[in-house]
């Protein structure tokens, strides 16, 4: 366990260091990093260079988690039990956090990289459906009333662990306790991560999104 615990958080640490955004970009003849914000995530591609280039590097980005942490489930076979569940499910966050860190701090830009808002949300289609659909939602809501990306990405986060609390007491859902605390990692990840948005968003000084004349 251990042993594929380490080489699948490997793998994704890996595959999370490839930043599409500076590919994108550069493809574009734009180095990502000294454009706008300097962040080298989808936001400030689609900022920088339209609509066309920044999704193609959200849905990039997305893929890459879902990769992260799917790998797990489609390499290893393990028995139907609850007990193998609980380790398959282990084996998967280790990929996934990998996947993110790398992203975040990838070895290929002296460990700068960006959010992981899309990573975040490729893995947790694997790892968490439910709770990331109603997240996903929350985040186009948030978005189209406030045009803040940030925001929306931090209620995103902070709604995963909620979900994962709220539902099982009013559907049939369950989520262990290792689901909901790997929830709350990641709503805990997503904050630290959008530190510099949040004392923005309070200043009144955070970048929105307006439609163009």
């Amino acid at each position: 366990m251990f042993a594929a615990i380490g080489i699948f958080f490997l793998l994704g640490y890996l595959l999370g260091s490839v930043n599409f955004a500076v590919l994108v970009a550069k493809k574009h003849g734009v180095d990502i990093l000294k454009e706008g914000s300097g962040n080298p995530g989808a936001t400030n591609v689609k900022r920088v260079l339209g609509k066309g280039p920044g999704n193609l590097v959200f849905a990039l980005d997305v893929l890459k988690g879902f990769v992260g942490a799917g790998l797990p489930y489609l390499l290893l076979r393990m028995e139907e039990t609850p007990q193998a569940a609980e380790i398959h499910f282990t084996i998967c966050v280790a990929g996934f956090v990998g996947t993110l860190l790398g992203h975040c701090f990838s070895c290929f830009l002296k460990f700068k990289g960006g959010k992981g808002v899309a990573s975040t949300i490729g893995g947790l289609i694997v790892l968490l459906p439910i709770p990331i659909l109603i997240g996903a939602t929350l985040w186009g809501l948030i978005f189209l009333l406030s045009r803040y990306v940030s925001l929306a990405s931090i209620i995103l986060g902070v709604s995963l662990p909620v979900s994962c609390w709220v539902l099982p007491l009013f559907t049939t859902l369950k989520f262990s306790p290792a689901e909901f605390w790997f929830a709350a990692a990641i709503a805990a990840f997503n904050v630290w991560t959008h530190r510099s948005n949040i004392g923005r968003l309070l200043a009144g000084t955070e970048n929105r999104f307006t439609k163009k004349a």
